[in-house]
């Protein structure tokens, strides 16, 4: 079973990294993957949420750091040394089209997948009219990975699965708490005001 899930996940990896390869791909992807490219942006989100989003946003910003230290440290420090699975840039180096540099040696899981999806699932509860642009941005952040050559499918979607995972516990976490101080008549976390009541998350 092990083998076969082994054996098709190589087989996707070689279908997005060499069979649909084009020039279009091969010069927007190495961007896209390029953490440096992102630490800025999300950055100012962030500062963003914590200067002019009011009590919604500094909540959010509080709990997006929270997610993202977590997965990343998880990720990194603890999934991947467990698992011990060679990167295909490591593992294939002679057979795959590598676009970028060779990264870490283990792959699994994408820590560029798993942060971005915590993003995406944090910032999407918080602001709902972001929730699709972000999760498709997630997905392409996750797509350029295996595209590049850096990471398997399977590396990716758990990688994924795990983002989305960490963020709905510490969302879990904050809807208890924000539950058991409402009822203590605590109005700090109360965040929404009238005009908002409509777009309050579920």
């Amino acid at each position: 079973m092990i083998a076969a899930l082994d054996k098709l996940d190589k087989q996707i990896l070689f279908f997005f990294n060499d069979t649909i390869s084009n020039s279009v791909f091969d010069f927007l992807m190495p961007i896209i993957t390029n953490q440096d490219i992102w630490i800025i942006p999300i950055f100012i989100v962030w500062l963003g949420l914590m200067i002019r989003g009011g009590k919604r946003g500094k909540i959010a910003g509080v709990i997006l750091i929270l997610a993202i230290v977590t997965t990343d440290v998880i990720a990194a420090q603890v999934i991947k040394p467990f698992f011990g699975r060679l990167r295909p840039s490591h593992a294939l180096p002679e057979l795959i089209n590598l676009l970028v540099g060779r990264g870490g040696k283990y792959g699994f899981v994408s820590n560029h997948a798993a942060n971005m999806f915590a993003l995406a699932t944090i910032i999407g509860y918080f602001y709902k009219r972001w929730r699709t642009a972000l999760h498709i941005l997630a997905t392409v952040v996750a797509f350029s990975r295996i595209y590049v050559g850096v990471h398997y499918p399977g590396d990716v979607l758990f990688g994924a699965l795990f983002g989305y995972t960490i963020a709905w516990i510490w969302l879990t976490f904050w809807v208890i708490l924000k539950m058991r101080e409402l009822k203590r008549g605590r109005t700090w976390v109360w965040y929404a005001g009238p005009a908002e009541q409509t777009n309050l998350p579920n």
